[in-house]
């Protein structure tokens, strides 16, 4: 690897940079909330070498929604549930608005 693919990782959101302790306290949460959310299957951190956890910064976004949800008063586990719908229909609609485009519109 060179010092450029380096460099160029720094703005994938799917490069796991965060350790858990590091992803904890930028989230304001704790590290028990984060193993939580990976066990309701809302996100599936990566593992260093030595079997760390790894959190890049799609799942921190997706983290702190289930945590404001969870700070309202939902539960962990229904809070991981809405988190997945929405993205879910996030990207339906994406992928919606991505057809719509590609299709002329039918003439009355």
């Amino acid at each position: 690897m060179t010092a450029d693919d380096s460099f160029g990782r720094l703005d994938d959101d799917d490069y796991p940079a965060y350790t858990m302790g590091r992803a904890a306290e930028m989230l304001g949460t704790t590290q028990g909330f984060l193993r939580a959310i990976g066990e309701a299957r809302l996100i599936t951190p990566l593992r260093s070498a030595g079997g760390h956890r790894r959190y890049s910064r799609y799942q921190l976004r997706i983290a702190a929604r289930a945590r404001e949800l969870v700070d309202q008063g939902t539960a962990i586990e229904s809070a991981c549930r809405i988190v997945i719908l929405e993205d879910q229909l996030e990207e339906a609609q994406r992928i919606n608005a991505e057809y719509h485009r590609g299709t002329p519109e039918a003439k009355p």
